[in-house]
């Protein structure tokens, strides 16, 4: 049957759904994209009729007989893969009952891919909620089994290298197989019994475990690549070294004489004074390729954070500002690094400095420090701490847009909802459009965060705090992310909802 008939067995809802499928790679995120617009034009749309259709059972021939499968059997393998990743993006709000009879429909299939039938296992253990079982299949298996049976040595020093060499392709093997006859062929000869033995019988058998020979020369090997690879990185920061030095020959005489003077006062620790203040003045006569070269001769990232409010109060104190470029090339060589690997809530010298600078250079702070760890992808606990302490205490309502703009845009994890929270507990005064695009933004994450109660939060937040801004298609969009949530706060976010109806 081709895709023209295929089609006719779907409610015209789901056409333009069945259409994303077949688009290659993209086509679950492109028909993820459809089902959340659906979602937020009609909240009570929903796709058990379209998994039905695809459960229903069709005539088609198989062998020159006559046979009944499900019409999802009849569809491509690009379809079928789609259409599995597309369910591991949406099923906590489906039926649990009907995405499974589907998920047993598909592994009717005659010619099931090894690739979808993973998929198959692993959504039915999402499902399910456990991992009994295994993804493999049974010619994998096999194939892990025969490879384990290989290393009958299993006190063997030999690396792991070694012993797959012979499994990347058949002529290797082939390869190997020579090898392995010259190599043991002195062996042999000194047994009494090969020399009685059969002629089929003194084939060479594969012995996967390493000789002395070859773990002194593997042993050689690696040590040898180690020595290039330390030469290669030694060779890289003597680079790097040589181009900073380089870049500081180029430097006016006075920041020069400069760097020694401020760069002693941070490894000291020493007692800040107006000479101190006077030092830094070098920031402002500084070109923004002069001001990376002097952070990076002052080694800025690699300050002690007992130092820092002593620099931070002294740089406070330049007459006029520092540049926009110079503050965000200080800001970032100063705390980025020391803020994108915090482990733990930041110290009290690392949160004053931070916040004294944010203070009096809100923008470049934002540029140079919030919106870089925002992007990394990966905000812990500490870093959303700090970053919801800056929001609150010294961003201005515009900065905060800027803040909320640049989360909207990276990807969410539990941190970022943090951030978003404090941002909207601060009262932003949105535009139209922006709270447009955060409530499509909710709708398309809401799957994910079906059972965050900070998620929930957040939504209870727009909902209580952001009622004038929710026009009809919202209401839709919002309606749509409140079916995706799991938590005990459910009924409350719909109770918050229907207060909006009433108002």
């Amino acid at each position: 049957m081709d895709l023209e008939g295929l089609l006719q067995r779907f409610d015209g809802r789901f056409l333009l759904l069945v259409h994303s499928l077949h688009l290659g790679s993209a086509g679950a995120n492109n028909a993820h994209i459809v089902f959340n617009k659906q979602r937020r034009c009609d909240p009570d749309f929903t796709l058990a009729p379209f998994l039905e259709t695809l459960c229903q059972q069709e005539v088609c021939v198989r062998e020159d007989a006559l046979v009944l499968k499900p019409l999802v059997c009849m569809f491509s393998e690009g379809f079928k893969r789609n259409l599995l990743c597309f369910l591991h993006l949406i099923h906590p709000g489906l039926p649990n009952d009907s995405v499974l009879h589907l998920l047993r429909c598909m592994t009717q299939d005659d010619g099931e891919n090894q690739w979808s039938g993973a998929l198959i296992k692993q959504l039915q253990r999402d499902i399910e909620g456990t991992r009994k079982g295994t993804l493999l299949t049974s010619k994998c298996t096999e194939t892990l089994k025969n490879l384990c049976s290989r290393f009958r040595n299993n006190d063997a020093k030999g690396r792991w290298a070694s012993c797959f060499e012979g499994l990347k392709t058949e002529d290797k093997e082939t390869d190997l197989n020579v090898l392995y006859q010259k190599k043991r062929k002195s062996d042999n000869m000194d047994h009494d019994g090969d020399a009685q033995e059969d002629p089929l019988s003194k084939r060479v058998k594969m012995d996967f475990s390493p000789s002395k020979e070859e773990e002194r020369l593997t042993e050689e090997e690696e040590h040898n690549t180690r020595t290039i690879q330390q030469n290669q990185s030694a060779s890289s920061v003597s680079q790097a070294h040589s181009d900073l030095l380089g870049s500081s020959k180029n430097l006016p005489d006075h920041m020069k004489a400069a760097i020694p003077v401020i760069k002693e006062l941070l490894d000291t620790e020493s007692v800040w004074d107006e000479s101190s203040v006077s030092a830094l003045k070098v920031f402002h006569e500084c070109d923004p390729d002069e001001v990376e070269v002097l952070c990076s001769l002052l080694c800025l990232s690699e300050a002690s954070e007992q130092s820092l409010p002593q620099f931070c109060s002294c740089l406070l104190e330049l007459s006029p500002d520092l540049s926009h470029s110079t503050a965000s090339a200080v800001i970032t060589h100063l705390l980025l690094n020391k803020i994108v690997s915090l482990a733990e809530a930041a110290s009290r010298c690392l949160v004053t400095a931070v916040t004294s600078l944010c203070t009096r250079y809100p923008r470049p702070t934002c540029q140079a420090l919030i919106e870089p760890v925002l992007r990394k992808g990966q905000t812990g606990s500490a870093q959303a701490e700090l970053l919801c302490r800056l929001i609150v205490d010294c961003l201005e309502p515009h900065h905060r847009i800027f803040v909320f703009r640049t989360a909207l845009g990276v990807s969410w994890d539990e941190g970022v909802l943090s951030v978003i929270h404090a941002l909207l507990d601060s009262k932003l005064d949105l535009s139209e459009e922006d709270f447009s695009l955060f409530t499509d933004q909710l709708c398309s994450q809401s799957p994910h965060f079906s059972k965050s109660m900070k998620f929930a939060k957040m939504l209870l937040s727009v909902l209580t705090k952001y009622q004038t801004h929710v026009n009809p298609a919202c209401h839709h969009t919002l309606s749509s992310c409140l079916s995706f949530n799991e938590t005990f706060l459910k009924k409350s976010l719909l109770a918050a909802l229907k207060r909006i109806e009433l108002i």
